[in-house]
Protein backbone atom coordinates (compact mmCIF):
# COMPACT_ATOMS: atom_id res chain seq x y z
CA UNK A 1 0.00 0.00 0.00
CA UNK A 2 1.05 3.37 -0.28
CA UNK A 3 3.82 4.79 2.37
CA UNK A 4 2.93 7.73 4.74
CA UNK A 5 6.77 9.55 4.64
CA UNK A 6 10.14 8.58 3.51
CA UNK A 7 11.56 4.65 3.40
CA UNK A 8 14.50 3.81 5.97
CA UNK A 9 15.71 0.64 5.15
CA UNK A 10 16.86 -1.38 8.01
CA UNK A 11 19.11 -4.15 7.21
CA UNK A 12 21.49 -4.90 10.44
CA UNK A 13 19.81 -8.00 11.82
CA UNK A 14 19.92 -9.59 8.41
CA UNK A 15 23.99 -8.60 7.74
CA UNK A 16 26.31 -10.90 8.33
CA UNK A 17 28.76 -10.11 11.30
CA UNK A 18 30.95 -6.77 10.59
CA UNK A 19 29.48 -6.80 7.32
CA UNK A 20 28.52 -3.03 6.53
CA UNK A 21 26.11 -1.39 4.16
CA UNK A 22 26.62 1.63 2.11
CA UNK A 23 24.02 3.81 2.29
CA UNK A 24 23.60 2.58 6.51
CA UNK A 25 20.89 0.76 7.20
CA UNK A 26 18.36 3.54 8.49
CA UNK A 27 19.72 6.01 5.94
CA UNK A 28 16.21 8.06 4.46
CA UNK A 29 16.04 7.41 0.90
CA UNK A 30 13.76 8.11 -2.20
CA UNK A 31 12.64 4.78 -3.38
CA UNK A 32 11.06 6.01 -6.51
CA UNK A 33 13.19 4.86 -8.85
CA UNK A 34 16.73 2.00 -8.10
CA UNK A 35 18.54 2.65 -5.33
CA UNK A 36 22.16 1.29 -5.39
CA UNK A 37 23.41 -0.72 -1.85
CA UNK A 38 27.10 -2.07 -1.91
CA UNK A 39 27.60 -4.50 1.03
CA UNK A 40 31.12 -4.86 2.77
CA UNK A 41 32.46 -7.32 5.10
CA UNK A 42 36.30 -6.79 5.49
CA UNK A 43 38.43 -6.59 2.21
CA UNK A 44 35.17 -8.30 0.14
CA UNK A 45 32.00 -6.58 -1.42
CA UNK A 46 29.19 -7.13 -3.08
CA UNK A 47 26.44 -4.45 -5.16
CA UNK A 48 22.75 -4.89 -4.74
CA UNK A 49 19.79 -2.65 -6.88
CA UNK A 50 16.83 -2.50 -4.89
CA UNK A 51 13.44 -1.65 -6.09
CA UNK A 52 10.47 -1.13 -4.24
CA UNK A 53 6.96 -1.51 -5.71
CA UNK A 54 4.29 -0.13 -3.59
CA UNK A 55 1.36 -3.11 -3.63
CA UNK A 56 -2.31 -1.43 -3.67
CA UNK A 57 -4.38 -2.05 -0.40
CA UNK A 58 -7.42 -2.51 -2.56
CA UNK A 59 -8.03 -5.79 -4.72
CA UNK A 60 -11.63 -4.93 -5.45
CA UNK A 61 -15.10 -2.90 -5.02
CA UNK A 62 -18.40 -4.08 -5.50
CA UNK A 63 -21.90 -3.05 -5.06
CA UNK A 64 -24.85 -5.60 -6.28
CA UNK A 65 -22.67 -7.62 -8.48
CA UNK A 66 -21.13 -4.44 -10.28
CA UNK A 67 -17.42 -4.41 -10.24
CA UNK A 68 -15.79 -0.97 -9.46
CA UNK A 69 -13.33 0.87 -11.49
CA UNK A 70 -10.37 1.25 -9.16
CA UNK A 71 -7.65 4.25 -9.94
CA UNK A 72 -4.38 3.14 -7.67
CA UNK A 73 -2.81 6.32 -9.07
CA UNK A 74 -5.94 9.15 -7.95
CA UNK A 75 -6.95 6.62 -5.27
CA UNK A 76 -10.26 6.56 -6.44
CA UNK A 77 -13.30 3.71 -7.37
CA UNK A 78 -15.89 5.00 -9.48
CA UNK A 79 -19.56 2.74 -9.79
CA UNK A 80 -21.81 2.73 -12.48
CA UNK A 81 -25.00 1.22 -11.37
CA UNK A 82 -28.14 0.60 -12.88
CA UNK A 83 -31.40 3.12 -13.91
CA UNK A 84 -32.95 4.70 -10.67
CA UNK A 85 -31.26 2.73 -7.80
CA UNK A 86 -31.28 4.03 -4.56
CA UNK A 87 -28.17 4.90 -3.55
CA UNK A 88 -28.62 5.94 -0.12
CA UNK A 89 -28.50 2.71 1.54
CA UNK A 90 -25.70 0.21 -0.29
CA UNK A 91 -23.30 -2.33 1.17
CA UNK A 92 -20.31 -2.82 -1.04
CA UNK A 93 -18.27 -5.73 -0.69
CA UNK A 94 -14.19 -4.99 -0.19
CA UNK A 95 -11.62 -7.34 -0.91
CA UNK A 96 -8.26 -5.92 0.45
CA UNK A 97 -4.50 -7.25 0.70
CA UNK A 98 -3.77 -9.48 3.31
CA UNK A 99 -2.68 -7.54 6.85
CA UNK A 100 -4.92 -4.62 5.69
CA UNK A 101 -8.03 -3.31 7.65
CA UNK A 102 -10.89 -0.85 6.06
CA UNK A 103 -13.04 1.39 7.15
CA UNK A 104 -15.44 1.63 6.73
CA UNK A 105 -15.94 -2.58 6.97
CA UNK A 106 -16.51 -4.42 3.55
CA UNK A 107 -20.43 -5.02 3.85
CA UNK A 108 -21.24 -2.34 5.71
CA UNK A 109 -24.66 0.09 4.95
CA UNK A 110 -23.28 3.46 3.17
CA UNK A 111 -25.06 6.39 1.62
CA UNK A 112 -23.44 6.88 -1.76
CA UNK A 113 -25.70 9.68 -2.79
CA UNK A 114 -22.52 11.53 -2.02
CA UNK A 115 -19.01 10.24 -2.79
CA UNK A 116 -17.61 7.96 0.76
CA UNK A 117 -14.28 7.93 1.94
CA UNK A 118 -12.88 4.31 2.48
CA UNK A 119 -9.25 4.24 4.49
CA UNK A 120 -7.14 1.24 3.97
CA UNK A 121 -4.67 0.49 7.12
CA UNK A 122 -1.65 -1.71 7.66
CA UNK A 123 0.72 -1.42 11.21
CA UNK A 124 1.13 2.60 11.48
CA UNK A 125 0.44 3.34 7.69
CA UNK A 126 -2.72 4.58 6.12
CA UNK A 127 -4.51 5.94 2.80
CA UNK A 128 -7.82 7.14 1.96
CA UNK A 129 -10.01 6.61 -1.33
CA UNK A 130 -12.59 7.79 -2.35
CA UNK A 131 -15.50 5.98 -3.68
CA UNK A 132 -18.37 7.69 -6.31
CA UNK A 133 -21.58 5.60 -7.01
CA UNK A 134 -23.13 6.45 -10.49
CA UNK A 135 -26.89 5.78 -10.91
CA UNK A 136 -28.19 7.01 -14.25
CA UNK A 137 -31.80 8.18 -14.55
CA UNK A 138 -34.86 7.90 -16.31
CA UNK A 139 -35.35 11.50 -16.74
CA UNK A 140 -35.86 13.47 -19.16
CA UNK A 141 -34.06 16.51 -17.92
CA UNK A 142 -30.97 17.82 -16.44
CA UNK A 143 -29.35 20.52 -14.32
CA UNK A 144 -25.84 20.32 -15.21
CA UNK A 145 -22.96 21.89 -13.22
CA UNK A 146 -19.70 21.87 -11.51
CA UNK A 147 -20.42 21.32 -8.23
CA UNK A 148 -20.54 17.32 -7.04
CA UNK A 149 -24.15 17.45 -6.25
CA UNK A 150 -26.97 20.37 -6.36
CA UNK A 151 -26.83 21.17 -2.66
CA UNK A 152 -22.99 22.22 -3.17
CA UNK A 153 -24.01 24.62 -5.68
CA UNK A 154 -21.76 27.72 -4.08
CA UNK A 155 -23.22 30.45 -6.73
CA UNK A 156 -26.06 32.14 -5.79
CA UNK A 157 -27.58 32.84 -9.59
CA UNK A 158 -26.95 29.21 -10.52
CA UNK A 159 -28.71 27.94 -7.15
CA UNK A 160 -31.61 30.57 -7.57
CA UNK A 161 -31.17 28.79 -11.33
CA UNK A 162 -31.56 25.27 -9.67
CA UNK A 163 -34.14 25.56 -7.15
CA UNK A 164 -36.58 27.16 -10.16
CA UNK A 165 -35.53 24.22 -12.29
CA UNK A 166 -36.49 21.21 -9.77
CA UNK A 167 -39.50 23.21 -8.70
CA UNK A 168 -40.92 23.51 -11.80
CA UNK A 169 -39.16 19.87 -13.23
CA UNK A 170 -39.36 17.86 -10.16
CA UNK A 171 -38.50 14.43 -11.93
CA UNK A 172 -35.19 15.82 -13.03
CA UNK A 173 -31.67 15.11 -12.10
CA UNK A 174 -28.44 16.97 -11.31
CA UNK A 175 -25.63 15.79 -12.91
CA UNK A 176 -22.03 17.13 -12.76
CA UNK A 177 -19.22 17.73 -15.18
CA UNK A 178 -17.67 14.91 -12.80
CA UNK A 179 -20.03 12.06 -12.96
CA UNK A 180 -20.05 12.44 -17.08
CA UNK A 181 -16.32 12.15 -17.05
CA UNK A 182 -16.97 8.89 -15.00
CA UNK A 183 -19.28 7.51 -17.51
CA UNK A 184 -22.92 8.70 -16.54
CA UNK A 185 -25.74 7.88 -19.57
CA UNK A 186 -26.55 10.59 -20.96
CA UNK A 187 -28.80 9.30 -24.24
CA UNK A 188 -31.82 9.39 -21.77
CA UNK A 189 -31.82 12.76 -21.19
CA UNK A 190 -34.18 15.48 -23.83
CA UNK A 191 -32.59 18.47 -22.40
CA UNK A 192 -29.35 19.17 -20.53
CA UNK A 193 -29.66 23.12 -19.33
CA UNK A 194 -26.05 24.58 -18.42
CA UNK A 195 -26.42 27.80 -16.69
CA UNK A 196 -22.69 28.90 -15.86
CA UNK A 197 -22.34 32.15 -13.58
CA UNK A 198 -19.65 31.70 -11.43
CA UNK A 199 -16.85 32.47 -13.85
CA UNK A 200 -16.03 33.89 -16.99
CA UNK A 201 -13.79 31.40 -18.14
CA UNK A 202 -14.87 27.54 -18.87
CA UNK A 203 -13.66 25.69 -15.62
CA UNK A 204 -11.42 22.60 -16.28
CA UNK A 205 -14.21 20.06 -15.31
CA UNK A 206 -16.75 21.34 -18.21
CA UNK A 207 -13.10 21.15 -21.07
CA UNK A 208 -12.06 17.55 -20.11
CA UNK A 209 -11.65 15.33 -23.59
CA UNK A 210 -14.21 12.99 -21.58
CA UNK A 211 -16.40 14.81 -20.75
CA UNK A 212 -16.64 17.15 -23.85
CA UNK A 213 -16.59 13.71 -26.16
CA UNK A 214 -19.52 12.59 -23.81
CA UNK A 215 -21.47 15.99 -24.64
CA UNK A 216 -20.84 15.76 -28.27
CA UNK A 217 -22.01 12.24 -28.54
CA UNK A 218 -25.20 13.20 -26.37
CA UNK A 219 -26.13 16.09 -28.97
CA UNK A 220 -25.25 13.83 -32.21
CA UNK A 221 -27.92 11.35 -30.84
CA UNK A 222 -30.74 14.02 -30.46
CA UNK A 223 -30.08 15.38 -27.40
CA UNK A 224 -30.58 19.23 -26.67
CA UNK A 225 -28.83 21.85 -24.57
CA UNK A 226 -29.98 24.87 -22.92
CA UNK A 227 -26.18 27.16 -22.07
CA UNK A 228 -26.62 30.42 -20.44
CA UNK A 229 -24.66 33.38 -19.18
CA UNK A 230 -21.31 32.25 -19.46
CA UNK A 231 -22.09 28.79 -20.39
CA UNK A 232 -22.20 30.15 -23.99
CA UNK A 233 -18.64 29.94 -24.39
CA UNK A 234 -19.19 26.24 -24.48
CA UNK A 235 -20.33 26.24 -28.09
CA UNK A 236 -16.92 26.35 -29.65
CA UNK A 237 -15.86 23.71 -27.31
CA UNK A 238 -18.60 21.44 -28.67
CA UNK A 239 -18.43 22.30 -32.21
CA UNK A 240 -21.51 23.67 -32.09
CA UNK A 241 -19.71 26.99 -33.91
CA UNK A 242 -16.80 26.93 -35.71
CA UNK A 243 -13.52 28.08 -33.88
CA UNK A 244 -13.47 31.79 -33.01
CA UNK A 245 -17.01 32.32 -33.42
CA UNK A 246 -18.07 32.13 -30.20
CA UNK A 247 -19.59 35.18 -28.05
CA UNK A 248 -16.74 38.03 -28.78
CA UNK A 249 -18.47 40.38 -26.48
CA UNK A 250 -17.60 38.69 -22.54
CA UNK A 251 -17.85 41.15 -19.20
CA UNK A 252 -19.36 41.68 -15.92
CA UNK A 253 -18.26 41.88 -12.07
CA UNK A 254 -17.76 39.51 -9.79
CA UNK A 255 -16.64 39.54 -6.15
CA UNK A 256 -18.01 42.89 -4.59
CA UNK A 257 -18.54 45.00 -7.74
CA UNK A 258 -21.87 45.43 -9.48
CA UNK A 259 -23.97 48.28 -9.54
CA UNK A 260 -27.73 49.34 -8.78
CA UNK A 261 -29.35 50.96 -12.29
CA UNK A 262 -31.83 53.31 -10.79
CA UNK A 263 -33.10 54.77 -14.17
CA UNK A 264 -34.09 52.04 -16.64
CA UNK A 265 -35.31 48.62 -16.90
CA UNK A 266 -33.17 46.44 -19.09
CA UNK A 267 -35.06 44.51 -21.66
CA UNK A 268 -34.60 42.86 -25.08
CA UNK A 269 -35.99 43.10 -28.56
CA UNK A 270 -37.09 40.07 -30.52
CA UNK A 271 -39.15 41.94 -33.10
CA UNK A 272 -39.87 39.84 -36.25
CA UNK A 273 -39.18 36.91 -34.24
CA UNK A 274 -42.89 36.86 -32.06
CA UNK A 275 -44.25 34.11 -32.98
CA UNK A 276 -40.89 32.02 -31.90
CA UNK A 277 -42.01 29.51 -29.03
CA UNK A 278 -39.07 30.82 -26.85
CA UNK A 279 -41.17 34.29 -26.44
CA UNK A 280 -44.75 33.25 -25.82
CA UNK A 281 -46.71 34.27 -23.20
CA UNK A 282 -43.89 36.53 -22.08
CA UNK A 283 -45.14 39.75 -20.95
CA UNK A 284 -43.93 42.58 -23.37
CA UNK A 285 -44.17 46.29 -23.57
CA UNK A 286 -44.51 46.82 -27.09
CA UNK A 287 -44.43 44.72 -29.86
CA UNK A 288 -41.58 42.43 -30.10
CA UNK A 289 -39.96 44.07 -26.40
CA UNK A 290 -40.14 42.84 -23.11
CA UNK A 291 -37.98 43.70 -20.09
CA UNK A 292 -36.00 40.85 -17.89
CA UNK A 293 -34.63 43.38 -15.25
CA UNK A 294 -36.04 45.55 -13.46
CA UNK A 295 -34.45 49.15 -12.42
CA UNK A 296 -33.41 49.36 -8.62
CA UNK A 297 -32.19 45.76 -8.17
CA UNK A 298 -28.58 45.27 -7.72
CA UNK A 299 -26.74 43.49 -10.88
CA UNK A 300 -23.75 41.91 -11.96
CA UNK A 301 -24.39 42.51 -15.63
CA UNK A 302 -22.92 39.00 -16.47
CA UNK A 303 -22.95 39.07 -20.23
CA UNK A 304 -21.28 36.57 -22.97
CA UNK A 305 -23.03 37.88 -26.31
CA UNK A 306 -22.50 38.68 -29.86
CA UNK A 307 -21.75 42.27 -30.66
CA UNK A 308 -22.17 43.05 -34.40
CA UNK A 309 -21.36 45.94 -36.43
CA UNK A 310 -17.66 46.59 -35.42
CA UNK A 311 -16.42 43.11 -33.94
CA UNK A 312 -15.47 39.99 -35.56
CA UNK A 313 -16.15 40.64 -38.78
CA UNK A 314 -19.89 40.60 -38.74
CA UNK A 315 -21.00 43.79 -39.41
CA UNK A 316 -24.96 42.33 -39.60
CA UNK A 317 -27.31 39.72 -38.51
CA UNK A 318 -27.19 37.62 -41.47
CA UNK A 319 -23.00 37.68 -41.83
CA UNK A 320 -23.47 36.12 -38.33
CA UNK A 321 -25.81 33.67 -39.17
CA UNK A 322 -23.75 32.66 -42.27
CA UNK A 323 -20.97 32.57 -40.08
CA UNK A 324 -22.26 30.64 -37.00
CA UNK A 325 -24.51 28.49 -38.51
CA UNK A 326 -27.29 30.03 -35.84
CA UNK A 327 -30.47 31.63 -35.96
CA UNK A 328 -30.32 35.15 -33.89
CA UNK A 329 -33.71 35.03 -31.77
CA UNK A 330 -32.82 38.74 -29.73
CA UNK A 331 -31.31 41.71 -29.47
CA UNK A 332 -30.99 44.83 -26.97
CA UNK A 333 -34.08 46.48 -26.69
CA UNK A 334 -33.26 49.43 -28.97
CA UNK A 335 -32.51 46.97 -31.62
CA UNK A 336 -35.63 47.08 -33.87
CA UNK A 337 -33.86 44.59 -36.95
CA UNK A 338 -31.59 43.00 -34.21
CA UNK A 339 -28.55 43.64 -36.10
CA UNK A 340 -26.71 44.92 -32.83
CA UNK A 341 -26.34 42.23 -30.74
CA UNK A 342 -27.09 38.23 -30.30
CA UNK A 343 -28.19 37.18 -27.19
CA UNK A 344 -30.53 34.98 -27.48
CA UNK A 345 -30.16 32.37 -30.61
CA UNK A 346 -30.29 28.67 -31.25
CA UNK A 347 -28.44 25.36 -33.81
CA UNK A 348 -31.36 24.03 -34.57
CA UNK A 349 -31.93 20.16 -34.70
CA UNK A 350 -30.43 18.91 -38.23
CA UNK A 351 -30.65 15.28 -39.03
CA UNK A 352 -29.93 13.77 -35.59
CA UNK A 353 -28.26 16.31 -34.15
CA UNK A 354 -30.14 17.87 -31.23
CA UNK A 355 -31.12 21.68 -30.67
CA UNK A 356 -29.03 23.89 -28.96
CA UNK A 357 -30.30 27.19 -27.57
CA UNK A 358 -28.08 30.43 -25.28
CA UNK A 359 -29.41 33.00 -23.79
CA UNK A 360 -26.89 35.31 -22.98
CA UNK A 361 -28.29 38.63 -21.91
CA UNK A 362 -26.54 40.29 -18.39
CA UNK A 363 -30.28 41.24 -18.04
CA UNK A 364 -30.88 37.30 -17.53
CA UNK A 365 -30.09 37.86 -13.88
CA UNK A 366 -31.63 35.14 -11.83
CA UNK A 367 -30.26 36.34 -8.27
CA UNK A 368 -31.29 39.90 -7.05
CA UNK A 369 -28.27 40.32 -4.80
CA UNK A 370 -29.82 42.26 -1.71
CA UNK A 371 -26.77 45.24 -1.52
CA UNK A 372 -27.32 49.17 -1.02
CA UNK A 373 -31.16 48.81 -1.00
CA UNK A 374 -31.64 47.18 -4.21
CA UNK A 375 -35.06 45.36 -4.82
CA UNK A 376 -36.17 42.22 -6.29
CA UNK A 377 -36.42 41.73 -9.46
CA UNK A 378 -40.12 42.78 -10.78
CA UNK A 379 -39.45 40.99 -14.37
CA UNK A 380 -38.15 37.96 -12.47
CA UNK A 381 -41.61 36.19 -14.19
CA UNK A 382 -40.18 36.44 -17.51
CA UNK A 383 -37.21 35.05 -16.79
CA UNK A 384 -38.69 32.42 -16.20
CA UNK A 385 -41.15 32.00 -18.50
CA UNK A 386 -38.57 32.51 -21.17
CA UNK A 387 -36.20 29.79 -19.86
CA UNK A 388 -39.51 26.59 -19.56
CA UNK A 389 -40.36 27.77 -23.16
CA UNK A 390 -37.04 27.16 -24.24
CA UNK A 391 -36.80 24.03 -22.14
CA UNK A 392 -39.90 22.72 -23.47
CA UNK A 393 -38.94 24.25 -27.27
CA UNK A 394 -35.89 21.92 -27.03
CA UNK A 395 -37.29 18.83 -25.34
CA UNK A 396 -40.47 18.69 -28.60
CA UNK A 397 -37.90 20.35 -31.18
Amino acid sequence: MSLLGPISPLWRQRLPCGAQSDPAAGTVLNFTGTVAYRITNGNLYKDYEVIVRIVPPLNSFAIEGVEGNIDHGNKSVSLLLPDGMDLSALSPQVEVQNGISVSPASGAVQDFTEPVTYTFTAASSSVEYTVTVISNSIYEYAFLGTAASRDAIADDDEKAAADWFFANYPESDYISFQSIGAGRRLSNYKVIWWHHDASQDLPAAATNATVVNALKAYRAQGGGLLLTTYAALYLETLGVVPAGKGPNNVFGDFGDGGFIEYNDDWGISFRGRESHPIFQGIETYDTGKANLLSKGTFRKNHTAWWFLPEWGGYGNAATWREQTGGINLASEAWDDYLDGRVGIAEWPSAGLQGNVVVITFGAYDWYSEPRNGGSDNAYIGNIQRLTKNAIDYIKND
